[in-house]
């Protein structure tokens, strides 16, 4: 039975932190998804996933407790545990830049992985620890901002007795992801010291990737892709999104098309006999020992792929076309 783990990066804004937005807003608009038309954030995601059965792992950035300090981590996290949904550690080291007192005696970078392998063990050390403080079951996983990790950042973790990473999206790879893997791996995988779980996905035209992810991949696209992982067998079928992904990209109204495509996602993997929801603590590391198969991704199709761009246009028009410039 293939493992679902429906992943959400939760995270402040960098960015509207540099333009001057304060805490309380960057929560309500980044966390929580707060509009006019109503709130599209963490707890709508996990209403939607609670209805269905479903189970949510909420990679958590704590580092913005280095400027505002740790408090505003606690309502997050028991709102997410409460529910019987899983966090994990997420880190963006873009605030680094506006930290009062610095782990890492000033050194910035937009990545984790551009630092060095005792840097990035101070980084990972404090974010654990953080979100453990802040009412956090054990951390057992981690999942780089912008998945700009590298091989340090999978011995950083091991050091630190963190298990499992998902930094591996095929999309990113040497394109800010450093790891050294092959793109065409899909299953769980030992290396450096854990276990490496890529995010999944499809080939939607010859040659390239698309990520699962929910802003990424239509409704149809998604479906194709759970149920070839389901007939294949695949250990586990990994999705992406974000707390703030079923808003426009100024974050003030609700995106339609993707918050459908959520629902979709939950109503098609909830009537699914052979998917079963799964976080990493459900998961066996012994996953990643499991005799050499070869695994594959959909295929392309014209048709499946041709609608999403269309639908993608569309969506774009409705819902970005009033945007102001950043």
């Amino acid at each position: 039975m293939t493992a679902l783990l429906i992943t959400i990066d939760t995270e402040l804004s960098a960015a509207l932190h540099q333009r001057g937005v304060g805490l309380e807003q960057n929560l309500r608009q980044s966390i929580w998804g707060e509009t006019a038309a109503g709130a599209y954030g963490i707890g709508w995601q996990m209403d939607l996933m609670d209805r269905h059965g479903l189970k949510g792992v909420f990679f958590l950035d704590p580092l913005p407790a280095l400027i505002h300090g740790p408090a505003f981590l606690q309502p997050i996290v028991a709102a997410i545990v409460g529910r019987g949904h899983e966090v994990q550690l997420h880190l963006h080291s873009e605030w680094l830049a506006w930290a009062k007192d610095s782990p890492i005696e000033g050194r910035q970078g937009r990545n984790i992985g551009d630092f060095s392998l005792a840097d990035q063990i101070t980084l990972l050390g404090l974010g654990r620890d953080l979100l453990e403080r802040a009412g956090a079951p054990r951390i057992s996983a981690f999942r780089a901002g912008n998945f700009g990790a590298n091989d340090d950042t999978l011995r950083a973790l091991a050091a630190i007795g963190i298990g499992w990473d998902s930094s591996v999206n095929p999309a990113y790879l040497g394109q800010g992801c450093g790891i050294s893997m092959d793109a065409g791996q899909i299953g769980a995988v030992r290396a450096h010291g854990l276990v490496e779980l890529p995010v999944s996905g499809i080939a939607d035209r010859p040659g390239h990737f698309r990520p699962a992810q929910i802003c990424a991949m239509s409704a149809a696209e998604m479906r194709a892709g759970m149920r070839h992982a389901a007939l294949e067998g695949h250990d586990a079928f990994v999705i992406v999104t974000h707390s703030f992904e079923m808003l426009s990209r100024d974050r003030m109204r609700p995106n339609r098309t993707v918050m459908r495509r959520f629902e979709q996602l939950c109503r098609t993997a909830a009537a699914m006999p052979d998917i079963r929801p799964a976080g990493f603590h459900d998961l066996s590391s012994a996953l990643a020992d499991a005799p050499a198969r070869t695994l594959t991704r959909v295929p392309p199709n014209r048709l499946r792929t041709g609608l999403r761009v269309a639908q993608q246009a569309w969506a774009t028009w409705r819902y970005e076309h009033r945007l102001v410039p950043a």
